[in-house]
């Protein structure tokens, strides 16, 4: 299979979230021109009934494949129904999938908890970008009756957001930002970078003057982002250097872009399951779909 044949995985469950993300992940798959793989993951749960098990899944992969035909005709899709744990298998399937599309919570989440710990186990372990879809359209307590749609933040110049170190250690983030926001015709992508006076000193930058450590890291987006423009010169690039953490600035952006993109690990350091606070903050308390990349 080719990089550009790799599809896009859809993980669903039954829940309100699963259908969301599946509504996003065929969207996704349709402007990328990529086959859609919707998986539905059969957890051990101890039952001797493995017939029905079997029959379960396939009732629910069937109804995903009749929503995908009637919202998104053409697109190639495929299931499957691995028996396994729900993050163990979708990290394994990640190998030979352009990208991983989860709900924020699945049929086993806390209304409490902002994000089910398959969806940040997944995000943290896979080996390609995680979109963690969060829409706020639902409460994820019932299945809405009607046929999904993509979210129409997404269908026409809705930002697509990244944020990224000021080096080379972004260069996937970037690239994945910047193939979202081509395949989204007028989309604009913002690239988003925290500074303070300490990164501008151990960059070598201005230590003492604010106005000056703020735009030599501009121009340190400018110079990171500079080849990837010409590659894509039909996407509109605006640099934001944000003094202090970029996280509040992400999360404030979730709410109106189309996908806000982060990276995974960030200098070593880690919380949780191996995030980056600025990733881990993101994705918890964004308020629509981030991908997290694998850095």
């Amino acid at each position: 299979m080719s990089a550009d044949d790799l599809p896009v995985i859809a993980a669903v469950d039954g829940s309100t979230h699963g259908w969301e993300a599946l509504g996003w992940a065929a969207a996704e798959a349709l402007r990328r021109d990529r086959p859609l793989v919707v998986v539905h993951v059969r957890p051990y749960t101890g039952r001797t009934d493995a017939e029905s098990d079997v029959r379960e899944a396939g009732e629910l992969l069937d109804r995903a494949v009749a929503r995908t035909s009637r919202s998104a005709p053409g697109l190639r899709v495929s299931t499957l129904a691995p028996l396994d744990f729900p993050s163990a298998a979708l990290v394994s399937l990640s190998r030979d999938a352009s990208m991983v599309v989860m709900g924020s919570r699945g049929l086993g989440g806390f209304r409490a908890l902002m994000i089910g710990s398959n969806s940040l186990a997944t995000a943290s372990m896979a080996q390609c970008p995680v979109v963690v879809v969060r829409t706020g359209r639902t409460d994820g307590s019932e299945e809405t009756s009607a046929d999904f749609v993509a979210d129409g933040r997404e269908e026409t110049s809705a930002d697509v957001v990244a944020g990224v170190a000021a080096d080379e250690s972004s260069g996937a983030v970037l690239d994945f930002a910047f193939e979202a926001a081509a395949a989204r015709p007028g989309a604009r992508l913002r690239v988003v970078h925290g500074w303070t006076m300490f990164s501008s000193l151990l960059a070598g930058g201005p230590v003492f003057d604010s106005e000056a450590a703020s735009a030599s890291a501009d121009l340190a987006l400018a110079e990171l982002t500079a080849g990837r423009s010409e590659s894509h010169p039909e996407v509109r690039v605006v640099r934001e250097p944000v003094r202090g953490s970029a996280s509040r600035t992400l999360v404030a952006a979730s709410a109106t872009a189309a996908l806000t993109v982060v990276g995974r690990r960030k200098g070593g350091e880690s919380l949780g399951l191996g995030l980056s606070p600025v990733a881990q903050t993101t994705v918890t308390h964004s308020l629509g779909p981030v991908a997290v990349v694998p850095a």
